[in-house]
């Protein structure tokens, strides 16, 4: 959560981070700390996203939700 919330610091008053290389940092760690827990829980990461884009590509929204 840590390291999410260091990416969201990059948005925090800006649409556009200032800092790409420093933002491209942040997101490596994201990235790294969920490729290791996926692996310690056994989760097939792949098979995962296909999974949820399967279930969102068929999901709706009532058009007044935005």
């Amino acid at each position: 959560m840590i390291e999410a919330a260091e990416v969201l610091e990059h948005f925090q008053w800006t649409e556009d981070s200032r800092q790409p290389q420093e933002l491209a940092g942040e997101l490596a760690d994201v990235a790294l700390y969920l490729l290791q827990l996926a692996f310690l829980t056994g989760i097939d990461l792949e098979q995962a996203i296909l999974d949820k884009l399967a279930l969102n590509y068929h999901r709706t929204w009532p058009e007044d939700a935005a």
